[in-house]
């Protein structure tokens, strides 16, 4: 699977001992050929019966922090780890970029969700920049969410940047 570059490698610094093996789906995997496209359908028909209204944006992404939340696993490496791996997962593609001062930034290569982003771009979107809010709750509670930046979703290319997180170990004193 590695050949076929469905996944990736990784060693996990250890306390103590030899770091750990430890394999994710590669960013760039298309298992079928095709870019994933997630439950297609379902979120095409939930888009179309969702108005964007401010009222019910604002519950969307309060609804999208607490999927986040729970999706959020405090076995990853690092908070950056965490939300590329959870990004790939999801389909995404994230290309991600981690700047000095503790700048993250992302850019989603796929958007798995392109049909029911046709159909409402703000819920879906909306729910999307909640979900990295609510994974930047659980993972690095005092990074903020200072970028998010839809595109049209047959070009991808929607834009997250994150400051605040911590320095990575290879950057620490």
């Amino acid at each position: 699977m590695r050949e076929a570059g469905l996944v990736i490698h990784r060693h996990a610094a250890q306390p103590r001992g030899r770091p750990r093996d430890e394999w994710s789906l590669a960013p760039t995997a298309r298992p079928g050929g095709d870019p994933p496209h997630a439950y297609g359908p379902l979120a095409v028909w939930l888009a179309r019966s969702i108005p964007a209204t401010p009222a019910r944006l604002r519950e969307i992404e309060a609804t999208g922090r607490r999927i986040g939340q729970g999706l959020a696993t405090a076995d990853a490496a690092s908070p950056e780890q965490a939300i590329g791996d959870l990004l790939t997962g999801l389909g995404f593609q994230p290309e991600i970029e981690r700047e000095p001062e503790g700048r993250l930034r992302c850019r989603l290569r796929n958007c798995p969700y392109r049909d029911s982003v046709r159909e409402n771009q703000a819920v879906v979107c909306t729910l999307h920049r909640g979900i990295t809010r609510g994974l930047l709750d659980r993972l690095a509670p005092t990074a903020t969410l200072e970028r998010f930046i839809p595109h049209d979703p047959d070009r991808a290319g929607c834009e997250i940047g994150i400051d605040g997180l911590a320095p990575a170990a290879s950057q620490q004193p």
